[in-house]
């Protein structure tokens, strides 16, 4: 499915205003069940947004198979939400130490991570280069630190050369990272290969410089159906 990046941010600014009249509506909601500290509506807050965020952005873009997508589709907001936040922030500062390399961000309750793909592979190749793989023999092991996560892999192509051609590339260097990282210990349940060829560039293809940043790996880290358990049962330390 080719689905231009851009239209996210399109859809998000609906969201966030459907957002804020959701969290509107449930804080004057709890409002007739008494006064509520600072705390209790901060977590009503969440738990709306967050509910909206992940049944709408959610299950639209996680079914577009984007990185973001599947990040947002795991959100569980409210205080469960902000816990399980807090636990990727610390993920997130060791995964900037190990990758320096890559591009880490965190999104919602999630993190992810995007690796050029000449910093992976050599060109029209999907084998990793001898040098990443120290890199992501660290990696490897911050995620298996964090075992209650689940990882998507997705590889991506610039418009250079057909359809088919890219798609398969993209496929068999997501499998690369995969199968690298299973090596390593990742148990293969938490991985999830997937290959969109060009179907999703982040710049413009008609330049080198686009068409760099489009040739790249982005890898998203979020909480398992267990971390979201427990966090919302309160089981999980902060």
């Amino acid at each position: 499915m080719k689905r231009q990046f851009k239209t996210v941010g399109t859809k998000s600014l609906i969201v966030f205003a459907a957002v804020g009249l959701l969290s509107a509506n449930t804080l004057t909601s709890c409002k007739s069940q008494g006064n509520l500290n600072k705390t209790q509506k901060g977590a009503a807050v969440g738990a709306g947004g967050g509910a909206l965020v992940g049944g709408i952005i959610g299950k639209k873009y996680a079914k577009g198979n984007t990185a973001i997508g599947a990040i947002i589709g795991a959100t569980v907001g409210g205080a469960a939400g902000a816990v399980i936040g807090r636990r990727m922030d610390k993920q997130a500062e060791e995964l900037k130490r190990e990758l320096p390399n890559a591009q880490i961000e965190r999104v919602g309750e999630g993190i992810k991570i995007t690796f050029g793909s000449d910093i992976l592979f050599d060109v029209d190749s999907y084998q990793l280069k001898a040098a990443t793989k120290q890199q992501l023999t660290e990696f490897a092991q911050t995620l298996n630190k964090y075992e209650d996560t689940d990882i998507r892999i997705e590889g991506h192509a610039d418009a250079t050369g057909s359809d088919d051609y890219n798609k398969k590339l993209s496929d068999r260097r997501a499998k690369a990272v995969g199968d690298y990282l299973a090596t390593q210990g990742v148990k293969s349940s938490r991985l999830d290969e997937l290959g969109y060829g060009e179907a999703q560039p982040v710049a413009d293809n008609t330049t080198e410089s686009g068409r760099r940043q489009n040739r790249r790996v982005d890898i998203a880290v979020f909480a398992n159906k267990q971390m979201q358990r427990d966090a919302k049962a309160g089981k999980l330390d902060n």
